[in-house]
């Protein structure tokens, strides 16, 4: 499988032989599988102590004439914390449960008691996966709604600007319409998910992949070295990735390479 290389420009150069990782069989199931076991990712789900920080014992007695007792008040038979006392009469204020204020959720999502295992013979068919999912325009077409057509993929360039200006200019002509989905974009979320702890919405944008040797830093584009990539940054499949001749050559011989030995 061949590739385009573009200038530091944008300007088509010449092409290149990608390595054999790019024409790996592609395995959604074991991607997924690997994207789900991942550790690193936070787990969605609420603290396991939230709503049961309290002193509320839930044990207040409900018999006659005992001190310290709830027997007779008119009040529910729920855990409560003192706030304050004044002799044998409490000031209590129900906690702990769910229909308390400061109370736990009725019905939080749970985390997964059974943690996912894989294998290193897994987690590596999903890395080649995700790699020769960037080099698939069918993946790529279907992971953008917005997207018809692709040039080329996956994008090789030769050497990455040192100007942010060179750069835009470089990624415009490389991706042509499928600039606008080149930049990250922030905009506020509509409906309620403002007051729910997810106000912002972002796309992922560009991937430019650089060799371990390169030191590359532009705000907007997510700009990895082949040692830091890890399966979220190309999950779900086929997102748009720009690759650098270094890389590209790093992935071919690794041994070879600083940072590989």
């Amino acid at each position: 499988m061949k590739a385009q290389v573009y200038d530091s420009k944008g300007s088509k150069k010449s092409q290149i032989e990608l390595p054999m990782v790019f024409s790996a069989g592609i395995r959604p199931d074991i991607v997924q599988k690997y994207f789900e076991a991942d550790k690193s990712r936070q787990p969605y789900a609420p603290y396991k102590e939230a709503g049961k920080r309290h002193s509320a014992s839930g044990r207040i007695r409900h018999i006659r004439h005992k001190w310290r007792a709830a027997y007779g008040k008119g009040i529910s038979r729920i855990p409560r914390k003192t706030m304050w006392r004044r002799g044998t009469q409490f000031y209590w204020i129900g906690a702990e449960v769910s229909g308390t204020r400061g109370g736990r959720r009725a019905l939080p999502p749970r985390l997964n008691r059974r943690v996912k295992k894989i294998n290193l013979n897994e987690i590596k068919i999903a890395m080649d996966s995700a790699f020769a999912a960037t080099a698939d325009k069918n993946l790529v077409i279907s992971r953008y709604s917005s997207l018809k057509d692709i040039q080329s993929a996956p994008a090789v360039i030769e050497s990455i600007p040192k100007k942010t200006k060179e750069l835009i200019a470089s990624l415009k002509s490389i991706f042509g319409h499928a600039y606008s989905l080149v930049l990250k974009a922030k905009s506020v979320r509509a409906g309620v998910g403002k007051r729910r702890g997810r106000k912002y919405k972002s796309n992922a944008g560009l991937l430019i992949v650089t060799a371990n040797n390169e030191n590359i830093k532009f705000k907007g584009l997510d700009i990895k070295k082949i040692r830091e990539i890890k399966i979220e940054d190309l999950f779900p499949l086929g997102r748009l990735t720009l690759y650098t001749q270094n890389a590209i050559e790093e992935i071919a011989n690794p041994q070879t390479k600083e940072g590989k030995k």
